[in-house]
């Protein structure tokens, strides 16, 4: 009897874990469908077939899915998988090497892009709940970038002149046009331009030796 206790303890939790997985699957489509604006709990309940209740019940408020659905969607484009730890290969193999391979995996995810570029676009007004999320996001992506870029000069990867600070501001402006542009129409190509970029900027990343 005292085995069967703590696997019941865990059923509920295991569904309960389960159902909120779930609820995030559901808005992370419809925010990325409709915006944080646009969309609604109820359209999530919808996509679901869930009463409203039970939607609030995981989540109080559309404010906190929403930060569910930010923190899971920038933790699987940036550092999530296991299998492609971008800072790590950032450090392994160079900034520009790192890139062009996330850039590659990327377009497995086109809908988890499309999420964060509705709601960055959204959060520019500072009244929108997740304007300090954002601004807080791209603080910390220039500030890895930047750290990045700083140890491939210490490595002789990139030229000793070059300015970490700016390269990382300019990736990620390079990076977030180029891939909205292949959002809208997915039949361009992102890597041979995202790879232009490092020709241009820092051609000495991509040489054999770097």
């Amino acid at each position: 009897m005292t085995m069967e206790k703590p696997a019941g303890a865990r059923g509920p939790y295991a569904k309960s874990a389960q159902r909120s997985r779930e609820i995030i699957d559901a808005a992370t489509i419809v925010f990325a469908t409709h915006g944080y604006r646009g969309g609604s709990l109820r359209d999530i309940a919808r996509q679901l077939n869930l009463s409203l209740t039970s939607i609030v019940h995981h989540f109080g408020t559309k404010y906190e899915l929403l930060e569910a659905v930010l923190e899971r969607a920038d933790k699987t484009i940036d550092t999530g998988f296991a299998e492609f730890d971008f800072l790590g290969d950032c450090a392994e193999r160079g900034v520009a090497r790192a890139t062009l391979a996330r850039v590659r995996s990327n377009l497995e995810r086109p809908e988890l892009l499309r999420l964060l570029a509705i709601l960055a676009a959204e959060s520019s007004a500072p009244e929108h709940p997740a304007h300090d999320w954002f601004i807080d996001r791209y603080r910390n992506k220039r500030a890895s970038l930047a750290e990045a870029f700083a140890f491939d000069r210490s490595k002789g990867r990139i030229d000793s002149g070059r300015d970490p600070q700016l390269l990382s501001r300019l990736l990620i402006g390079t990076w977030d046009g180029i891939q909205l542009q292949w959002l809208i129409d997915p039949s361009i190509d992102m890597e041979q331009p995202m790879r232009a970029f490092f020709e241009w900027a820092v051609p000495e990343a991509l040489s054999p030796d770097a």
